[in-house]
């Protein structure tokens, strides 16, 4: 379903506003009005897919200023000027100076819209272009590759560019095994700090009585057995990335030391109180909701508010499944590179069987299955779907089973498109909303969860 297109309106005239409102939306666009110029800005950004149109003659900020506000935020964004019998040399020296167009007072509607519609793709076009370029860049780019072409991916790729060097602490969530490793180092990678090192902690494999003096490092003495200095995982990640995975696991006692560390950006190691100022951007990976965690005691709350800064969700495989041939392509040749086998390439059949299975195991599950196709497909006369039956053992591969798993990937996937939006939902997979609640309700499905 096509997005409606989205306009700007400004102009201090009640009866004008409603005029011009009402010709853009009979034309199905989306119309914001105001009164006043500088209130406008706040509502452009660099992303945002429409069109400004201005009246020059404004109090306060007119609209020549305006212009000049409105390409400090987008250069590129398209503003048109309505412009009185007076003010053409204005407006024609406002185009040399980045408007798009002007009008001239009075305008037929058919005129206005015809140069909005012209705008808009324009604006489409700069947009598709952008992101055109920040893809080769990110595909050209060393270090790991975020694969998917479904919406949920692109957004998080873009995110990732647009935070890889701001130096802000992030928490990844998703379910074990969609890759929140993968998106740790991608940050890494894509930012100032890859040329220092990039350190991954599990802290649920570090035993509870050493895990402070992993990640804090000790002095000699400090305790039994210390014999002599250990610099711990936040001081080998100094200038770099420290990804704290499995972080729900952390005992709450060191919770309150990793507190003070991220407010504080220095650290004392167990034995010393020598401070020791850090440089570091911490990735904080949950395959659990900490804020939920927080609730009943399992994690702490200020501790959940400090690394909350950029909340990066992962969506599961199910949820993507027209990201799975993509995916298993890439594993194939990775994996025909690495054990120096050729590649079989599956059928569609096979491929369809791919794309109904559930994948509890997510993007590692599918990546292993990958591997085995490689060396045993070929090889051994091995198919994939006898080597994806291997995998499933115990499941239900019933008819029924395989549509309810086809079904919850579909409507997971535009939950996460449309950021838990039922009308949007609706409006994607065609289906009544009393329908939808039913299915959300017997897949378990939060619309809260895709916010």
């Amino acid at each position: 379903m096509e997005a409606r297109k989205k306009v700007v309106f400004i102009d201090d005239e009640m009866h004008i506003r409603q005029a011009n409102r009402q010709t853009l939306e009979l034309a199905d666009m989306d119309v914001v009005c105001y009164e006043c110029a500088e209130n406008a800005l706040s509502f452009l950004s660099m992303d945002w897919p429409g069109v400004v149109i201005c009246d020059i003659k404004l109090p306060r900020m007119d609209g020549m200023e305006f212009l000049v506000q409105a390409q400090k935020i987008d250069r590129d964004l398209p503003v048109i000027l309505i412009t009185g019998h007076g003010d053409i040399s204005t407006a024609v020296q406002a185009m040399r100076d980045g408007a798009y167009d002007f009008i001239e007072k009075p305008y037929s509607a058919e005129r206005l819209v015809k140069t909005v519609l012209r705008a808009l793709e324009k604006r489409a076009l700069t947009l598709e272009n952008r992101s055109l370029r920040q893809e080769l860049i990110a595909h050209s780019a060393p270090g790991p590759r975020i694969i998917g072409k479904t919406p949920a991916m692109a957004q998080l790729r873009a995110t990732i560019a647009r935070i890889a060097d701001t130096g802000a602490d992030i928490l990844v969530v998703g379910e074990t095994g969609t890759g929140k490793e993968l998106v740790a180092r991608s940050l890494h990678e894509h930012s100032q700090r890859r040329i220092k090192n990039f350190v991954a902690v599990n802290c649920g494999a570090v035993p509870e009585n050493i895990i402070e003096s992993e990640l804090f490092g000790h002095e000699a003495g400090a305790f039994t057995d210390a014999k002599k200095v250990r610099i711990g995982k936040f001081e080998h990640a100094n200038g770099g990335t420290l990804l704290l995975d499995e972080i729900e696991s952390m005992p709450l006692r060191t919770q309150v030391h990793l507190l003070r560390v991220l407010q504080e950006r220095s650290l004392e190691r167990v034995g010393s109180n020598k401070l020791i100022p850090l440089d570091i951007r911490v990735v904080a990976a949950s395959k659990i909701d900490l804020l939920q965690a927080s609730e009943t005691g399992r994690f702490r709350e200020d501790l959940y508010y400090r690394l909350n800064v950029v909340c990066l969700k992962i969506p599961p495989l199910r949820a993507r499944i027209e990201d799975i041939p993509l995916l298993f392509h890439h594993f194939l040749l990775v994996a025909g590179h690495r054990y120096q086998q050729e590649v079989p390439l599956p059928s569609a059949s096979q491929m369809n069987s791919l794309m109904s299975y559930p994948w509890p195991g997510n993007v590692r599950e599918l990546r292993n299955l990958a591997e085995r196709y490689v060396l045993l497909g070929s090889q051994c006369g091995w198919s994939l779907d006898h080597l994806l039956s291997g995998t499933e053992k115990g499941q239900n591969n019933s008819l029924s089973h395989q549509v309810d798993c086809f079904e919850r990937g579909l409507i997971e996937q535009a939950l996460l498109a449309s950021s838990g939006s039922i009308k949007d939902v609706m409006d994607v997979l065609e289906i009544p909303r009393k329908t939808l609640y039913d299915k959300m309700r017997k897949y378990s499905l939060d619309k809260s969860d895709y916010k």
